[in-house]
């Protein structure tokens, strides 16, 4: 398999994933009513051209319509698997399509939910075993686990135990890469990070919030040893994506602060 720093999906070992999966996750309500114009996945291929952009990650149908128009200039992670929020049991998301697929449409990486916690858990393992053995050994393709810890008996999935054990599981079933969710605080990501040994984790974005906030989490995680960020809203809702991509730019591959990078 081609290293994880070798691969287009990362710069210098870092990595800034735009991620464009929330019309399947969220719903076009959720996460579009205030930019209404980004239902058009043209505009966020458009966005994901910036230089600080490492990668795309977009669902089977979004690849396939608009991602040969972009294949120069984006680097495409294919998601392999998701689910509705009008799924009301527990924790699960299927795959809706596989390695061999992606790796004909040209993806760079693949990527790949699991639920730790819930009651599908088993499933979800199994799932990934074989997209993991089937992406490195038939293909040299990466693969970037979102680990979400989530199910009935969790009661806080951005504990920091909890997220340190999210990037332990990563490592230890085999994903060369962990999305978590940011634990709150620089030494709870330390924790995390460090349980992932040599394997890079990235932070999960979240919700829009101002871009201090933003940035400053992002230059925690970076001071904490983490290798990026994995964002959507916080990029594609603002009205000046570039500008906060510019920013990102910074903290993340030339180790401003976020009082610096704003201050450009």
């Amino acid at each position: 398999m081609i290293p994880l720093e070798d691969s287009p999906v990362t710069r210098d070992g870092k990595a800034l994933i735009l991620a464009y999966d929330h019309g399947l996750e969220h719903g076009p309500s959720a996460d579009f009513d205030s930019v209404p114009e980004t239902l058009d996945p043209e505009q966020v291929f458009d966005i994901a051209t910036h230089d600080a952009v490492t990668s795309l990650a977009v669902q089977k149908g979004v690849a396939e319509t608009y991602y040969p128009s972009y294949d120069d200039d984006v680097n495409l992670l294919a998601k392999l698997n998701g689910t509705s929020n009008l799924w009301m049991g527990e924790p699960h998301s299927p795959q809706n399509w596989s390695v061999e697929y992606a790796a004909e449409l040209g993806a760079d990486a693949v990527g790949y939910t699991v639920y730790s916690g819930s009651n599908n858990e088993k499933d979800m393992y199994e799932d990934f075993r074989d997209v993991q053995e089937e992406a490195h050994s038939e293909y040299d393709l990466p693969v970037v686990m979102w680990s979400y810890p989530r199910g009935q008996g969790l009661k806080n999935d951005t504990k920091e135990s909890v997220i340190a054990y999210a990037t332990r599981i990563a490592l230890e079933i085999g994903a060369d890469m962990a999305k978590v969710k940011y634990p709150g605080n620089r030494e709870s990501m330390e924790w995390a990070v460090r349980s992932g040994a040599e394997m890079p984790v990235v932070m999960s974005g979240g919700s829009k919030v101002s871009d201090y906030e933003f940035l400053s989490s992002v230059e925690a995680v970076m001071d904490a040893g983490g290798a990026g960020l994995a964002v959507g809203r916080n990029v594609w809702q603002r009205d000046e994506p570039e500008r906060i991509l510019d920013a990102l730019e910074q903290v993340i591959f030339e180790e401003a602060t976020a009082d610096e990078a704003l201050d450009e």
